[in-house]
């Protein structure tokens, strides 16, 4: 009887906890508290509830719990709660929608409500809320996966007027483009490394995770939001920030820039990229002959993108030069090996060793990325107005990207259902084409279009003929398999460099080892990007491999050389504070994660298949051929065309979240 007065009392207290830390969370949010009994909900009450709120943070029942649930409900005006899906101590975030069913079924909400209580659960292990049937049960289109590819692919068709039915296993948005916690994530990556019947071929292998610190990490279950695809950045010129600005996505989104750039030098210490006239003159690396070779090339490359292409000059780059290797080129201008390795691998971003690789980068799209990179460099855009640099990086990660595109479809009708694997495709027994799928509920949706995400493969058909189908999928493959990207993940609890949060560093090719031929990325993010705990840092890296044991030698020299520069960091930082704590703060490394990924750009015929995560820096690429893909399903179709009204302003907006 002791015991359970004692297990009783320590319930108690956690509510209190847990009430009292929500309200806080929601009243800085501008969110209003609304109390409704746990008892069904009528109709009335769902017509009062569902146009005026998105979202409900719901405290799990306990045998100490209220009578009344308080649903507290995101207003138009309020940002986002995250991370999403859970919120820490026993809350949860529900879609009204959904949240209407479950109390409808009082047995399955008390079974989730008891799973979540103990708050070590993984997102992706709870169990599969059961669905009412989808109305309609036909669609223009059918997504299945809310990566960003089909989400930018889902709100063009709906910005279109398409009826879109969108789909994810998953029980979080993003797919291979989310921001995970550390269990989601873990468990992400095991999952996708195992064939499956749904995914025979993985896109994962090769997963390597070590947890340092258990414990000091056990006491921040929901506070990382770790990108699948890192690294990643956004030049502040580039096309995804076109594309957010007229699709309306980046009204969901909040920036913050990426502080400095730097790249191994010889000596394996961390040297700035002066990367504008003010940075060449406060660079102290470089010697005054180097910056006058600088401030000419780039001058030069400025001369000739500010002239006409009909207009003669001889400040204009030959068409001889421009179709010749870069590299060449380069070395034409006279330019010193360490310029040469900056202009190349830090602002061209090159991503194999330009003097011996046959992927040689051409001068013409040498200058292209070096305009681009000019471009970036303060350009005042509302979105993004405090981005002093080149580069920007979304608050809560990068698996906001596909959120923003998943809610401005959901804005003009698409209809989202997560955690909603599909069993089977429907093919026609006559012609043998793709005529909808058939879901785990057992009911079947119609559509003549259908887009998949890049690890999703059908395990059957109710036809004979989908061997056939699947032949025809084959042939028109926009692009081969073309290699790996190796990815790693570190969590560290001090910077690279002192008094620095938010950076870019580049390993120039054969920087670490001889044979290393390809560029080794790293990404440092901090507290204030809402990506982990403030004291803590995510570091994210990633080079591009032909084979799953080259990339795991470049992981691995990259961990170690992180490693030793996370020793130099913590020492050069005169902190007393900081110095003091030097022995608490061991180990430095407190969790990494290294995995291999498949490359591939996707795929189109009478089914879709999207492309994977690539291994660049940005998303120019892998958004040119998500809108190859979109013109595949419908070549007369604008990609979002242009509207009167302001997505800012649109009342059709008020209220809505993606959380589920």
């Amino acid at each position: 009887m002791q015991r359970n007065n004692s297990r009783d009392a320590a319930h108690r207290r956690r509510w209190q906890r847990c009430s009292t830390a929500v309200a806080a969370t929601t009243e800085m949010r501008g969110a209003a508290v609304v109390m409704q009994k746990t008892e069904t909900l009528t109709k009335k009450e769902e017509h009062l509830l569902l146009p005026n709120a998105a979202i409900a943070i719901v405290p799990l029942p306990d045998a100490t719990a209220p009578a009344h649930l308080p649903l507290l409900c995101r207003q138009p005006s309020a940002q986002p709660p995250h991370p999403a899906h859970s919120f820490g101590g026993g809350f949860r975030f529900y879609h009204l929608k959904e949240l209407c069913h479950l109390l409808r079924s009082t047995n399955s909400f008390e079974a989730e409500a008891g799973r979540l209580m103990t708050g070590n659960e993984s997102e992706s292990e709870l169990p599969v809320p059961p669905y009412p049937p989808i109305e309609p049960t036909a669609f223009d289109l059918i997504v299945i996966g809310t990566g960003l590819p089909e989400s930018v692919i889902s709100a063009a068709a709906s910005a279109s007027g398409k009826s879109v039915l969108h789909l994810d296993p998953n029980p979080f948005y993003g797919s291979h483009f989310s921001s995970l916690s550390i269990a989601d994530l873990t468990h992400f990556l095991n999952s996708h490394s195992t064939p499956s019947s749904v995914c025979p071929d993985p896109l994962y292998s090769d997963v390597e995770i070590s947890n340092y610190a258990s414990r000091l990490l056990s006491q921040h279950p929901r506070n990382f939001n770790l990108d699948v695809s890192g690294p990643r950045v956004l030049f502040c010129a580039d096309h995804a920030v076109d594309l957010m600005l007229k699709s309306g996505a980046s009204h969901y989104l909040e920036f913050k820039s990426i502080d400095a750039t730097f790249m191994l030098d010889a000596d394996a210490k961390l040297c700035s990229v002066p990367d504008s006239r003010a940075a060449i003159f406060k660079d102290k690396s470089l010697g005054l002959m180097e910056k006058n070779q600088l401030m000419r090339f780039f001058k030069l490359v400025q001369g000739h993108l500010s002239l006409d292409e009909s207009e003669e000059n001889d400040v204009r780059i030959s068409e001889e030069d421009l179709d010749s290797p870069f590299a060449d080129f380069l070395t034409k201008m006279k330019l010193s090996h360490k310029i040469k390795s900056i202009v190349l691998y830090a602002i061209a971003m090159a991503d194999y060793d330009q003097e011996v690789s046959e992927y040689v980068l051409k001068t013409r799209d040498g200058i292209n990325r070096l305009a681009l990179y000019n471009s970036s460099i303060g350009r005042l855009v509302l979105m993004f107005q405090n981005a002093l640099g080149a580069l920007i990086y979304p608050i809560y990660g990068q698996g906001e990207l596909p959120q923003a595109f998943c809610r401005r479809a959901a804005v003009k009708g698409c209809l989202y259902v997560l955690r909603m694997p599909v069993i089977s495709l429907l093919t026609d027994q006559n012609s043998g084409s793709y005529k909808g799928v058939r879901l785990a509920s057992g009911q079947d949706i119609l559509s003549h279009k259908l887009v998949l995400d890049p690890s999703f493969t059908v395990p059957g058909s109710l036809a004979s003929s989908h061997q056939q189908l699947q032949e025809s999928f084959q042939a028109f493959s926009l692009s081969d398999n073309k290699g790996k990207v190796a990815r790693g993940i570190c969590i560290t609890r001090s910077s690279l460099k002192p008094d620095l949060s938010n950076f870019l560093v580049i390993f120039p090719p054969r920087s670490l080892f001889p044979e290393q031929v390809t560029s080794i990325r790293v990404l440092q993010l901090g507290g204030n990007l809402a990506v982990c705990p403030v004291g803590m840092f995510v570091l994210y890296f990633s080079a591009l491999c032909d084979e799953v044991n080259q990339g795991k030698k470049l992981l691995h020299a990259a961990l170690s050389a992180l490693q030793k520069l996370l020793v130099t960091g913590t020492a050069g930082n005169s902190s007393t504070a900081q110095s003091e704590d030097m022995e608490e703060a061991k180990p430095t490394l407190l969790w990494s994660a290294l995995y291999i990924q498949d490359l591939s750009l996707g795929q189109f015929g009478s089914i879709i298949s999207t492309p994977t995560p690539d291994g660049n820096l940005n998303y120019n690429d892998l958004l040119d051929a998500t809108e190859k893909l979109y013109w595949k399903l419908y070549p007369k179709e604008e990609l979002f065309p242009e509207t009167t009204s302001s997505p800012e302003n649109s009342e059709d907006d008020a209220g809505l979240t993606l959380e589920s």
